[in-house]
């Protein structure tokens, strides 16, 4: 994208604290590998062998290993509009099995470089929050999914990015931030397909800003679905015809 193309996006950017968070062993392993675990065990639709994969947001390319073990794909795509992370990306993608192709391209998720019906997977982890122009992303990702293509979308809600501790160390657009029920809402309004079996509220510890699962862990209490303020959504939503 030129410049003359970019210069309108709008973006919010990260903080150096949350740059660096994402390349640390516990946002690899407590994070992405538990999203990716998760979302894949929700889906119940038939994927091709060696699927191309979009993963929009995908920073300094830590999922694409993650991926790649995963799906096996053929291809990864990673976007990402910060460009410093683009670069950790591409040697991120270097450590990848030859077997699957990575390429990163610098591009706004609401406005993506890819061709129609080009991807069998999108997958969106934690970078929907960061994004203002949501409805927009949501067109893009449908448009580049093949019909039946399934969107892999793990996101934090409006009680976890509103929360003091996430409003302390990283920064995002909380005029757009949204409850569980939010963003499935928005997703199916969207034009993709999705069941109660394919969505997941993880309660995960880090995830609970106000005392970080202490409570649970020390047998005094736990909150259940229904009587709480869900964390996280996890879905794979399927793109309908």
């Amino acid at each position: 994208m030129s410049p003359s193309e970019t210069s309108h996006v709008p973006f919010v950017p990260e903080t150096a604290f949350g740059i660096w968070f994402l390349r640390t062993r516990t946002w690899e392993h407590h994070v992405l590998r538990v999203a990716i675990n998760d979302l894949k065990r929700l889906i119940d639709a038939p994927l091709p062998v060696a699927p191309v994969i979009v993963d929009v947001g995908c920073g300094q390319g830590i999922s694409f290993r993650l991926l790649a073990e995963a799906f096996k794909p053929e291809r990864i795509v990673g976007i990402d509009f910060h460009k410093p992370s683009l670069a950790l990306a591409e040697h991120a993608g270097r450590a990848c099995p030859p077997q699957t192709t990575i390429e990163v391209m610098h591009a706004d998720c609401a406005q993506l470089p890819l061709a129609d019906a080009s991807a069998d997977i999108v997958f969106c982890h934690q970078t929907f929050h960061h994004l203002v122009e949501q409805e927009r992303a949501l067109a893009e990702f449908r448009r580049v999914l093949k019909p039946g293509g399934v969107l892999l979308f793990a996101e934090s809600t409006d009680a976890y990015i509103k929360s003091w501790v996430i409003r302390l160390l990283f920064r995002h657009p909380m005029h757009v931030q949204k409850s569980a029920d939010g963003y499935l809402d928005m997703i199916r309004h969207a034009g993709f397909t999705f069941s109660s079996r394919n969505i997941s509220l993880p309660y995960l510890w880090w995830s609970r800003a106000k005392d970080f699962g202490l409570f649970e862990r020390l047998g005094l209490h736990r909150p259940q679905p229904g009587k709480r303020r869900e964390t996280l959504v996890n879905v794979a939503a399927i793109r309908s015809t």
